[in-house]
Formats: C-alpha cells, structure tokens, sequence
C-alpha cells in the first residue's frame, strides 16, 4: 500500500484506506453492521508421527525453536504482554532474526510496552517491516514521525483474537513466554518466579498459528496444571534463564489516586452510579486499573457495604483492591482478563472464584456473543472526546500514538459506559469539536464526567430522567466545552503530513479511522 492511499469516506465520516501493507481492508460500516461471513481460519493440520512419543518437545535453544519453526523473511511473530514492562523474550525473538539476516517480519503483540523500545532499530534495519499490535512511547513516536517501512494497525483486544479467528492475520510462529510449563507444552502464568496471572491473550496464537514455541524459567514435571495453553497445540519447548522480571509486570498505576481533582472525578462517578440505579444486587462492573478507577472501585465497596449487597461479578484487570472485594465477599466472582499486580496473580492461583478468561470469552465480537455486553457498568479512560461523544485512546491531541487500544473498545459495548476524564490536560481541552483519532462511536458511549460537571449523552434519555433530581452538576458535553475554552482558550487544530503511518479497526475488523504523520 502506498501511505499516501487513496481514501474513502466510511459510514462515521473518517477517511479511510481500502488497502493496508498491500491487504485489502472493509471501512468502517457502523455498529453491528458488517457481518462476517465464510468460516473460520484453520492452521494446517498436525500429525502426532511428526512429534515425539514421549512427548518432550524441549529444544536447546530459543534460536533452535526459530530455526526449527522455519523462520524466514516477511513471516508474521506473534508475542503476548502479559508481562507488560517485564517481558524478556520478545527482544531476544527479532536480535535473533538480526543475527540469522531475517527481513520482512511483521510483529503482532498483543500489547507493546516501553521495555520493547530496543525494537526501533530492528524496524530502522529492516528487519521489522511493520508493526500490528499497540506501539506506545518510543515505538508510538517513531510510528509517528513515518519512519516505519509498513502501515501499523490498532486493535482491540478482541479485534486482535477476531483478526486471528478470520484469517486476517495468519500468525507464522507464536512465541509464547510462560511462567511454567512441562515438557510437552502445557502452560500457566500462576506458578514460577515470573507468574504473571494468566495467559489469555497468548490462546489464539496457540490455537491458530502454525508453529508455536513455548518459552519457559520453571520448566515442571508434566503434568503442568492448570494449563492455560494446551501443549497439543505446541511444537517446541525452551528452557531459559528468565521469562519476565516480576516487579515490573505489576502495573505502573495499582494505587488509589491522591489526588484532589481525580478522587472527585471518581467521587463523582460512583454517585452517579448510584443516583441511576445501577449499584444494586448482584450487578457486574468493570473499572481500569488507573488511580481514578481504583478509586471508584473503592467507593462501589463502601455503597455495597452500607446497602448490604455484593457484585455478581467484577471484570479484571484484576488488583489488590478488586482481590479484597472477592474476599470480603462484596462480588462473586472476578472474571480476570489481565492481571495488574501479585495480590491479583495470588488470588487467581489460590482462589477458584477468580477466573483466568481470555479475549475469546470476554471480547470477540465475531462470537455468539462475549461477556463485555452483560456488565451493568464499565468504567474507561480516554484522552479525548467530541461533541458527537466519540472519544480517543490512542493519541493525544497532537497526533503522537502513545497508547493500545486494549480491551477499550470491546467494553463499550456494557450497558452503561462511563468516562472520567479531567475537562483539561496540560491547559488543552479535553472534549473537543471532532477527536484526532476516533477509536470509538459516540452512540455506544453514554456519560462524560468531569470535575465541573457530568454530561450524558442525549441518546440515553434513560440516564438523563433517573438523575434529573439527584443534584448531580449535569451538563451538556457543549457547556463543558465552553466551560473549559474559556479556562484554557480555543485550541488550535493539529496539522498532519499527508502520509499514513497506522489505522485503527473496529471491533468487527472494519477500518474506523486513519492516523498520519505528525509534522515536524
């Protein structure tokens, strides 16, 4: 694909390519509306001939399991993040492809942290074409300024199991770094120096890729239970010296914001939620693992204390404060889709009602349905959001990717989305007339809090008639614009070259939205 495409209009209004990295791509056609159809991508089919009786699979070396997958230019690597800043492993995969004059290879994480920042030189060199997962802070900014070969696509967490389910990305070898794991291959993220809490953004690569290799530090006597990926789906296993680093899978924000303005913001949520009668008995909630929706979670705790009711379920990221929720028995259940900190990693290995899921249950929207469309409330970041409600994750205003999607998109699709966002950042408005890049359609998301007021979209006129007499600041998401313009003045548009450097896909696969280079 030529970055400087021709470019349709899809059904948001976003100019959009019809080609990506030389692959034909759907425009966005609105919420519910592209339905796909064929079936299933299917990896080749194996042959217990080809593998040993015994069931040792162990190689030597993570370089032999490459050489032995095949490895060879412009094959598609896939890598999970459920290390986050602790991964070890997905540098070693591409220094190894250096050292064997590998080119071409497209890198399909899950999610890329700044601990991946080293991989800049592979995608100068050529030997990374383009990347198709997150690329946040030295990966974000070098997307952005054009210097990658290829177009870098956004998804989902969803999106991403989706892109592997329908053939839209056909992953060449998985590289899955595991915690423990036996000989044959099965695998967990809850045992092991490195546990890391689950491994479920690694189990479509492990169902769909054509080779997988399992890399370990805790390499166990088979059985390894639980197992989290199956190792009848695995073709080598590697024993190294370390997986992950344990004190930087923790999050970088796992504590309660102190912050006078943000503990506002959740204050202000939380009555929300209970003015429009969504804290009740047996609800589900999800909330980030941010200061702000820590907080909020602590408040839900206090209301369902006072009230005398408990949470049917809690969505995870799990952390300290959602683990003591399950053990003082305010929810259910934690359906656990990232583990942010040890207290959450403990809880799953020692407590069977918290539960390790994956994007398939929890997000795939070309499933017969997901578990995002059951929770009563969701709680999300977001950096900005227009007039029309549609809101951004993944750049600020000025263009630069500095975010993943994640599980964000998947989520909007709750009962109720909520979004606390300061009314500025850095003296720059926060809601704007259109967003820089639009990751998700303003119909599905349906309040706006703010420290100087609360905005509801006019399509829930629901919300609007239960916290009309709560005495809640309700305003309209125009009034917080002006409200914060006259504070901080009428920002000035950002200009960007012509050159696409990356495309943000819905949930569905389709194209919402194009991201270009920032000028110099």
């Amino acid at each position: 694909m030529s970055k400087t495409a021709k470019l349709v209009v899809n059904a948001i209004g976003r100019a959009v390519p019809t080609e990506v990295n030389g692959k034909p791509v759907i425009p966005y056609k609105g919420v519910g509306k592209h339905k796909p159809e064929g079936r299933k991508y299917g990896p080749r089919i194996a042959s217990c001939a080809d593998f040993p009786e015994d069931g040792n699979k162990l190689v030597q070396s993570l370089r032999q399991a490459l050489i032995k997958s095949g490895l060879k230019d412009g094959m598609t690597i896939s890598t999970h993040h459920h290390f986050r800043n602790g991964d070890l492993i997905a540098v070693q995969i591409f220094d190894i492809a250096k050292e064997l004059g590998i080119k071409n290879l497209v890198w399909f994480p899950s999610a890329s942290f700044e601990c991946h920042a080293p991989l800049t030189k592979y995608l100068e060199d050529g030997t990374i074409h383009h990347i198709e997962g997150s690329m946040n802070g030295q990966l974000g900014r070098f997307t952005s300024e054009g210097k990658m070969k290829g177009t870098g696509v956004l998804r989902s967490h969803g999106g991403r199991y989706q892109a592997v389910q329908d053939g839209e990305v056909e992953i060449d070898i998985a590289v899955i770094a595991a915690p423990a794991a036996d000989f044959f291959g099965n695998a967990n993220g809850v045992d092991g120096p490195a546990a890391c809490g689950l491994l479920g953004f690694a189990l479509a690569d492990s169902q769909y890729a054509d080779k997988v290799i399992v890399v370990t530090d805790n390499l166990v006597p088979f059985p390894c239970v639980p197992w989290q990926i199956q190792g009848n789906y695995v073709d080598y296993v590697v024993k190294v010296d370390q997986v992950g680093i344990p004190s930087k899978i923790v999050s970088g924000t796992t504590e309660i914001t102190r912050s006078p303005d943000r503990l506002l913001l959740a204050e202000m949520t939380a009555r929300f939620c209970e003015h429009a009668g969504i804290i009740k008995d047996g609800f589900s909630f999800q909330a980030g693992a941010g200061g702000t929706a820590l907080s909020i979670g602590i408040y839900f705790a206090e209301m369902l204390k006072a009230k005398g009711m408990k949470a049917r379920f809690a969505r995870g990221g799990s952390n300290k404060y959602l683990v003591s929720m399950l053990q003082e028995g305010l929810v259910d259940y934690i359906l656990d889709g990232q583990t942010f900190d040890l207290d959450g990693v403990k809880s799953m290995r020692e407590n069977p009602n918290h539960v390790n899921t994956s994007p398939f249950t929890s997000y795939n929207y070309h499933g017969k349905g997901n578990f995002a469309s059951m929770l009563d409330v969701v709680i999300l970041g977001a950096t900005e959001v227009d007039l029309n409600f549609n809101a951004n994750v993944v750049t600020h205003s000025d263009g630069l990717l500095l975010h993943g999607i994640g599980g964000w998109q998947n989520c909007l699709f709750a009962k109720c989305t909520i979004l606390p966002v300061p009314l500025f950042r850095d003296r720059i408005p926060v809601i704007r007339d259109e967003v820089t890049t639009l990751c998700g359609p303003g119909e599905l998301i349906d309040v706006i809090v703010t420290e100087r007021g609360i905005a509801i979209n006019p399509l829930r006129t629901d919300l609007i008639e239960r916290v009309r007499d709560s005495g809640l600041p309700v305003k309209t998401i125009h009034q917080l614009k002006e409200e914060a313009e006259k504070i901080c003045g009428v920002p000035a548009k950002q200009k960007f070259e012509k050159e696409i450097v990356a495309v943000v896909k819905w949930v569905d696969g389709t194209v919402l939205d194009t991201i270009y280079k920032v000028s110099s």
